[in-house]
């Protein structure tokens, strides 16, 4: 596991996540991982068959970075094309995320199968395999990209004081509806002021912004 800028991430301001609660959130991170790979199995079945059917590899493996600057390889369902990496610098100039963030509505990447896993947030289930290694979360921040981190502010840098999560604040507030200042505020949000109520409240929330489909592009 490779450390991005550790010099400036290795040692972020200690957050509420830690000690006893901080035991108790992994396990119940885990547990409830290995829980929902139980009960998904048949969705990941019948995604992966589709993904496969649609041509290509049924994963999508892209480095991130974690608690404490840590990269990691994130999982998901492949929702776009093979040659998807290659054709982003051509989509620049219609990037619709501010700041690092890269968003475009509509992208010509998506394939047909990976937009409905996309609206349903399908896409997301293999990240359930990151929370069993440990390397994420059910609830935090938003997995940033290492380009991302390396355009951090001291203040932003913040947000890698916690394990990223699978949804969160950010998740359930509009997604990539939201600007990313926006993004910022709610995930620094939950990490200063993590309680076991606002872990229950969010992932309460994340039903209902699953099947509102919100911000999900």
């Amino acid at each position: 596991m490779a450390l991005t800028d550790p010099t400036a991430v290795r040692h972020p301001d200690p957050a509420p996540v830690r000690g006893v609660a901080g035991a108790v959130k992994s396990v119940v991170d885990v547990t409830g991982a290995l829980l929902l790979l139980l009960l998904v199995a048949p969705v990941l079945l019948a995604v992966a068959v589709a993904v496969a059917a649609d041509g290509g590899p049924v994963l999508f493996r892209q480095t991130r970075v974690g608690r404490g600057g840590r990269e990691f390889r994130m999982v998901k369902f492949r929702s776009m094309t093979v040659d998807a990496e290659g054709r982003r610098a051509a989509l620049l100039a219609v990037d619709d995320g501010a700041g690092p963030l890269f968003k475009v509505r509509d992208d010509p990447r998506t394939t047909p199968v990976g937009a409905l896993l996309r609206r349903w947030s399908l896409d997301e289930l293999p990240q359930l395999l990151n929370v069993v290694a440990g390397e994420m979360s059910l609830v935090g921040p938003r997995p940033p990209l290492p380009a991302e981190v390396a355009a951090y502010t001291a203040r932003e840098r913040r947000r890698l004081a916690v394990r990223p999560g699978m949804t969160g604040l950010w998740q359930v507030s509009g997604r990539s509806d939201l600007g990313w200042d926006e993004s910022v505020r709610l995930d620094l949000e939950y990490v200063d002021a993590w309680t076991p109520r606002l872990e229950a409240r969010i992932v309460l929330r994340t039903a209902r912004a699953v099947l509102g489909g919100r911000g999900a592009y």
